[in-house]
């Protein structure tokens, strides 16, 4: 009994004597449940939706003010009034606008003269949920609409108001909409597994040990290791990249040009650095494996989730919308998806770039400065 208790006694000692693992077993199931309870709200709200009125009309007016009502009442949509259609639909394909509703010229005289009138509404359908959530928003406030119509006129008017909808991309499966999540996802487990990694392993077997009878500086040694880790978790990205296109059936080659597959690889090689960087500044000193164990799963829930990889950042609330902003996987995702399904050029993914970029700089500097070269 006394061995029974001397072996329990040391293996409590050891998890209590290791302070990050307490706190991230305490913290890990809360923060869990404030990201995950944030990220998946069920009923999608605040899409973006352009609204274009080249009619300017008394009608166009009135189903402006019923599209204004679906967007207070139900909060699914974000009303943006805009002058100009071209305008509006760059912006769709720039990921600042879920939809566009156009009113075309003549809307009211065609209600006037009893005649059905047609809207266009142009939808985002890269992200198939966000377009079936405005399109079934924008039924209703159609539907109602019609039936104002009709009680103004007393007479049954054929088709009063008819909402076409008009898919701007390809159609995509559900499944075929993750794939960018999934790569992410890669890059993210392997600059996990790799780089940092590799340190910290080095300093449990005491293999570090080494390095200070070397004239290694701090920055030979994180650099080989980002380098290192950099290759391997493209390599890795890639790979994922191409299995699930298969898996999901898209048709990869025949949606990117040349240009595509290198804005994509720069945006790979880009997000893989930003985050073998900072994983630097998170592991830079840590000395045990068990604590990577467990800041794994912490740290893939903190950043994939509030990414729009499965659900509209726009639909957080604005706290997480705050985070997402900052998160580098938020400008990976857009655009990987803007590359994949929308067939962008750097103009839509410009800032995507600029922003990683930064990333990655100021992440590999500060796991160089934060890096200890001493026992």
């Amino acid at each position: 009994m006394n061995r029974f208790f001397a072996i329990f006694e040391r293996d409590v000692r050891k998890f209590v004597r290791n302070p990050i693992v307490v706190m991230v077993s305490i913290l890990m199931p809360l923060v869990y449940l404030v990201i995950l309870g944030n990220s998946f709200q069920g009923e999608l709200k605040r899409l973006p939706l352009a609204l274009v009125d080249m009619d300017k009309g008394p009608e166009a007016v009135r189903l402006a003010a019923l599209v204004k009502t679906v967007e207070s009442s139900t909060g699914s949509i974000r009303l943006f009034e805009i002058q100009d259609e071209s305008f509006a639909m760059q912006g769709v394909r720039d990921g600042l606008f879920k939809a566009v509703l156009v009113i075309p010229p003549g809307f009211g005289r065609d209600i006037s003269r009893r005649k059905g009138a047609e809207t266009g509404l142009f939808l985002d359908n890269a992200e198939t949920v966000s377009s079936a959530t405005i399109q079934n928003a924008l039924a209703k406030a159609i539907a109602r609409f019609g039936d104002e119509t009709v009680k103004i006129r007393d007479e049954r008017v054929h088709s009063a108001v008819e909402m076409r909808s008009i898919e701007l991309y390809p159609k995509f499966d559900y499944d075929q909409t993750l794939i960018p999540g999934v790569v992410i996802m890669a890059i993210f487990l392997g600059a996990m597994m790799t780089g940092a990694f590799n340190l910290v392993m080095d300093r449990f077997l005491g293999v570090d040990e080494s390095y200070l009878l070397t004239p290694l500086t701090k920055r030979d040694i994180v650099m080989g290791l980002v380098a290192s880790g950099l290759i391997i978790t493209t390599a890795i990205a890639v790979i994922v990249l191409f299995f699930s296109s298969l898996i999901s059936g898209m048709k990869l080659f025949e949606l990117l040009n040349p240009s595509g597959v290198a804005l994509m690889l720069v945006v790979i090689i880009l997000s893989t650095l930003g985050l073998q960087g900072m994983m630097f500044i998170i592991m830079g000193r840590i000395n045990h494996p068990r604590i990577v164990g467990v800041l794994g799963g912490f740290l893939n829930v903190i950043f994939f989730f509030p990414s729009g990889a499965i659900y509209p950042v726009e639909s957080f609330p604005r706290w997480l919308r705050a985070f997402a902003s900052i998160n580098p996987e938020t400008y990976s995702v857009h655009a990987l998806r803007a590359l994949l399904f929308k067939g962008a050029g750097f103009s839509a993914i410009g800032g995507d770039i600029i922003f990683l970029g930064v990333f990655s700089a100021v992440t590999v500097a500060g796991g160089i400065m934060l890096f200890k070269r001493n026992l």
